[in-house]
């Protein structure tokens, strides 16, 4: 797995991400068949698709997590997994990764000591952590117990943690997850203003198929495949309907169809 690529399929230049045949398993189960996608450096890249598609595994191999991988996945020029890459992705699972009984900067620095070894001098991560609870609006939060805070500011809290560092590629696993859409509004907000002020590049997957609109780019998953691959305009263009959700259900109807007619012209034993 992840040996470099033969060759240039043309946006690999400019591509944060680049998967070629990507396939996963869980014990003899398929759960990614045979990939092929980019995620283009410096955007907000959505994964959508219905809960147990397959998002979370796509999104444990780019970050070289993941167990049972084979095929090309190259992330930041680097093939996943490899160590150079730890410092340089930002990972945000879909359970807070925070402390409940340490305030917001206690969970801070505590974190940057352990992502940040090589900078051991206490001013750098204290520049970090400074940084991070600014980047996501919590400064004047800093010193609130992590447990008393709202969901949202939880949220934000495990956002700062994977802002640490200044990772060049964010990667969030459904990341508003259960909350109102005044909050999921202003984490969307956040995450463009990441990508616009520091050229990270997010991947964010999600379910909830409204917020694909708020996307640069869409990957849209069902059972282990990715059905498309572009812009929400050029989805909705493409499909001649009027929102992602509509385009996704098209495409859906369109690859059951496809598969219902293969089975129908295969012959009988």
């Amino acid at each position: 797995m992840n040996k470099p690529a033969a060759e240039d399929h043309g946006t690999a230049a400019t591509a944060a991400v680049t998967a070629h045949h990507l396939t996963a398993t869980r014990g003899d189960r398929p759960v990614l068949r045979g990939l092929d996608f980019t995620v283009p450096a410096g955007r907000v890249t959505g994964l959508l698709g219905p809960s147990g598609c397959g998002k979370t595994t796509l999104m444990r191999a780019v970050t070289g997590t993941q167990a049972n991988v084979t095929g090309t996945l190259q992330v930041l020029g680097r093939p996943a997994g490899d160590p150079t890459l730890r410092s340089r992705i930002g990972y945000v699972t879909q359970a807070p990764s925070v402390y409940d009984d340490l305030t917001v900067r206690q969970n801070l620095d505590y974190f940057a000591a352990v992502l940040l070894p090589g900078r051991a001098h206490r001013h750098d991560r204290r520049t970090h952590v400074d940084r991070a609870l600014g980047d996501v609006d919590l400064t004047a939060h800093a010193d609130a117990l992590a447990g008393r805070l709202s969901g949202g500011q939880r949220s934000r809290v495990s956002l700062a943690v994977a802002l640490l560092g200044t990772p060049e590629l964010l990667v969030l696993d459904e990341p508003t997850v259960g909350l109102d859409p005044v909050l999921r509004r202003d984490l969307w907000t956040l995450f463009h203003r990441i990508a616009a002020d520091r050229g990270t590049t997010l991947l964010i997957s999600s379910h909830v198929m409204d917020e694909a609109e708020r996307c640069h780019r869409l990957l849209l998953m069902r059972e282990g495949e990715i059905l498309a691959e572009d812009t929400p305009e050029a989805l909705r263009r493409r499909t001649d309907t009027a929102t992602v959700e509509a385009a996704f259900l098209h495409l859906v109807d369109a690859a059951n169809h496809r598969a219902a007619r293969a089975a129908h012209q295969e012959p009988r034993p």
